[in-house]
């Protein structure tokens, strides 16, 4: 199950796709950066669902074990030490599907992202 061909219009066309299992915790992880960054829009980037204010701000996606979430690379320096159980890149962080997500740290990460665009 990963993160479909096809090209999506909507986050909501994404997330369909997904078993309802994957489609709760997707539905969950947009409603956790909605509420965060409430002037955000939101777009599908690269393939996948993004949130953009004042330039792109996070994006996420689903994988076969994993919700993938894309912060920028900053952000992950940020907040390594609290993401320190989770697999990391560069500019991203692999959340386990049989795990819960740490929603406290993606609210926490999207309102540094939102900071850091509105310096630039």
């Amino acid at each position: 199950m990963a993160t479909p061909k096809k090209q999506y219009k909507t986050i909501d066309e994404y997330i369909a796709m997904f078993p309802r299992n994957i489609q709760d915790i997707l539905g969950k992880l947009r409603q956790v950066i909605k509420e965060s960054a409430p002037e955000a829009e939101e777009t599908i980037n690269y393939g996948i669902p993004t949130f953009k204010l004042n330039g792109n701000l996070v994006h996420f996606a689903a994988f076969k074990n994993h919700i993938g979430f894309y912060p920028t690379p900053s952000a992950i320096v940020a907040f390594k030490k609290e993401l320190s159980p989770y697999k990391q890149a560069k500019g991203s962080v692999q959340f386990p599907i049989d795990k819960p997500i740490p929603f406290d740290i993606v609210k926490k990460i999207v309102k540094f992202r939102i900071k850091e665009n509105e310096a630039t």
